[in-house]
């Protein structure tokens, strides 16, 4: 066996991946060069507006807005509002903004991708059996490979990073888009279907619906994935708190990046509680 092998000669997948990449690259290069420098212009507008906001303003509104969403209690909206001034009181606002537009852009196109895609797959056997393996493959994959595509599609900065996130986080609310339609109880599609209701109709009106519990929990996987990227985008350029913890990495400054990990930390509780509380009012109502 082992004599048969060496007889068999090298496969160049390595160099077979790269002419494949290059020849990506060269044949849309006339949309990924609007990409980058078009839609990298409405990301830093879209930062710097939201950093124009005064930050009292901005966690006067967070902290409101967590009081009401959690049920009127104060945990969500105490921690939101001191950690938030914690963020402020550091210095890293203007970072954490741009952190924040890097995961919101990354999230919505995931969902915006991820669940028409949910919806395919839960009315195609064939659909399903095409795109599972698809999905094991963008989830198994180390996230750092995907910054090598990213980098020779757009090259550097935040619409590298965005990339590389939508291809690490949109599996989750495919996944959940489509285990929530096929969870739907069979009597109710059916009662649907024997009062007359179009396709259409029986989606929006009786699938996704009942759905909307799991596909939240799906999205709200998208979202915390996409924070997990953070960090890893800034090895291209993304800007925001992962450079920070990158730079301090880097002159082995322990404090500086320990502050910017724990901003990281804050954005990303605040985030996940506001994302669960939408799919945990349904299952109430459910």
């Amino acid at each position: 066996m082992l004599n048969f092998m060496e007889n068999i000669p090298e496969i160049p997948l390595a160099f077979y991946i790269s002419k494949f990449t290059s020849w990506i690259s060269d044949t849309f290069v006339f949309l990924f060069d609007p990409l980058k420098n078009e839609f990298a212009d409405g990301l830093e507008n879209f930062a710097d507006i939201l950093a124009a906001v005064p930050p009292p303003i901005v966690i006067l509104m967070v902290a409101l807005i967590a009081f009401f969403i959690s049920g009127k209690r104060f945990g969500l909206a105490t921690f939101s509002l001191l950690g938030l001034l914690l963020v402020w009181n550091q210095g890293l606002w203007e970072e954490m903004m741009l952190s924040f537009t890097l995961v919101l852009v990354a999230s919505l196109l995931s969902i915006v991708i991820g669940v028409p895609i949910g919806i395919l797959m839960s009315k195609s056997k064939i659909a399903e059996n095409i795109i599972t393996p698809i999905l094991d493959f963008m989830q198994t994959m180390p996230a750092f490979v995907y910054l090598i595509p990213a980098v020779a599609f757009f090259s550097i900065g935040m619409v590298p990073g965005i990339f590389a996130s939508l291809i690490f986080a949109t599996p989750p609310t495919v996944r959940f888009t489509n285990l929530g339609i096929r969870q739907v109880s069979r009597e109710l599609v059916e009662a649907s279907e024997a009062f007359g209701s179009t396709g259409a109709q029986k989606l929006f009106k009786v699938e996704l619906p009942m759905a909307k519990a799991t596909i939240m929990a799906g999205i709200n996987q998208t979202v915390m994935l996409s924070l997990s990227m953070v960090v890893i985008a800034s090895m291209i350029g993304a800007p925001g708190l992962g450079r920070e913890v990158l730079s301090s990495l880097q002159r082995a400054e322990v404090g500086t990046g320990f502050v910017a990990g724990l901003g990281i930390v804050i954005l990303a509780i605040i985030i996940d509680r506001f994302t669960q509380s939408f799919s945990g009012k349904k299952r109430v109502k459910s």
